[in-house]
């Protein structure tokens, strides 16, 4: 009989393991100020569209069953869509799951 361990989530993504096509980014910051000086309110804060990736999973499946690659990797930016994925929190750092096909570019340093 197996027995399975508990490992606390870091958000370093360490312990997180996506499944299937799915990736673990860190959104950047959102802008707190205007350029004139006015604080935004959460409520009128541009969602983010640009992080960082913390664990990619092992990608997903095509018509015949063999495991499709995935195009990121762990520390690269990427953009993603406006309204992709799903929000969480780990040890109060807000991140995001997106899937592969959610994820528009990959930013060159």
């Amino acid at each position: 009989m197996a027995t399975a361990t508990a490992t606390k989530p870091s958000a370093s993504g360490t312990k997180l393991r996506p499944l299937g096509d799915r990736v673990v980014v860190r959104p950047t910051g959102r802008e707190e100020m205007t350029k004139s000086g006015i604080v935004l309110p959460d409520t009128a804060k541009e969602k983010p569209q640009e992080g960082t990736v913390l664990a990619v999973g092992p990608g997903g499946f095509d018509n015949e069953g063999k495991r499709t690659p995935m195009d990121v990797k762990d520390g690269q930016k990427v953009l993603f869509a406006k309204y992709a994925g799903t929000e969480f929190k780990i040890d109060d750092e807000e991140l995001l799951i997106v899937s592969q096909k959610d994820i528009l570019a990959i930013v060159a340093n």
